[in-house]
């Protein structure tokens, strides 16, 4: 049996308080090890790894008899169905985040192109341009996402059951901080993120107090990438063409790893997804 304490705060612990499961510890130690306000690529990656993780403490807790006894007892409560639609919002968002991940790429090789030929700049800054707008117009969506009103109820449940809603909302709340970060870094900006916002109502409020990524400010990002392109097109003889094709190599080799991972998250959330939708059938 899985438990947690019934007093629930109204501002976000970074975890759950651990007791007699040993999935609770495993999970709070995943959960507390991300930074999801990171947008550097290879912050990103390493978040990525860590987010797997916590999906296979996820994985485990979807085998528990009590968890299918729990979504078969309450199948037609509103929270059920809050965390199906909340998981499908996820697999949405993830699959636009690998089409924004694969025009990415295309752009750097295009830039590669460019810094050859020196032409179509134009065609590149539209590209680019365009990219951005579909990028601020999901992360629009995920801010929408983040701030749905809450209708979990949970007054009258167990500690048992507490435990299950609130590592099923984390873990989703965490992963749509992440994506909305990687967008962030893809489109070269700060991540505006608040928090885990999703769940602030559920349990409370520790975050990650943050830091810039100081071990990779070395790594080319898109924010520079931007600024740099600028100058390109102005033929500003401060660019260093040369320095610039190795550092748009770095960038292609950290952009392939995330979107590797990505694709493996967006497989990981479809196969979440079933097995939630499998046990409210039953």
């Amino acid at each position: 049996m899985i438990s947690t304490p019934k007093i629930l705060h109204h501002t976000r612990s970074s975890s759950l308080p651990s007791r007699s499961h040993p999935l609770i510890p495993q999970f709070n130690h995943h959960l507390q090890s991300l930074h999801p306000d990171s947008t550097s690529l290879l912050s990103i990656a390493e978040n990525l790894t860590t987010l797997d993780n916590l999906y296979n403490c996820l994985d485990d807790l979807l085998l528990l008899h009590h968890t299918h006894h729990l979504f078969s007892r309450e199948s037609h409560h509103k929270w059920v169905h809050q965390v199906l639609d909340g998981y499908l919002s996820l697999v949405d968002a993830c699959a636009t985040a690998i089409d924004i991940l694969s025009h990415a790429k295309e752009h750097i090789l295009h830039l590669h192109s460019f810094l050859r030929r020196r032409r179509d700049s134009d065609h590149l800054c539209a590209s680019r341009k365009t990219a951005k707008k579909m990028i601020h117009k999901t992360l629009r969506h995920i801010t929408s996402l983040k701030h749905k009103p809450s209708v979990l109820a949970l007054a009258d449940k167990d500690t048992d059951t507490i435990a299950v809603i609130s590592m099923l909302k984390e873990t989703e709340a965490v992963t749509l901080d992440l994506i909305e970060s990687l967008l962030c870094s893809v489109s070269g900006s700060k991540s505006s993120s608040s928090g885990w916002s999703l769940v602030s109502r559920l349990i409370g409020s520790r975050r990650w107090s943050g830091q810039d990524d100081h071990d990779h400010k070395h790594r080319l990002e898109f924010s520079e990438l931007d600024a740099t392109l600028e100058k390109l097109v102005r033929f500003d003889g401060a660019v260093q063409v040369d320095e610039l094709g190795l550092q748009l190599r770095e960038m292609e080799e950290s952009l392939g790893v995330v979107e590797d991972k990505v694709e493996g998250l967006f497989k990981r959330l479809v196969r979440t997804r079933v097995s939630l939708l499998n046990m409210h059938s039953k």
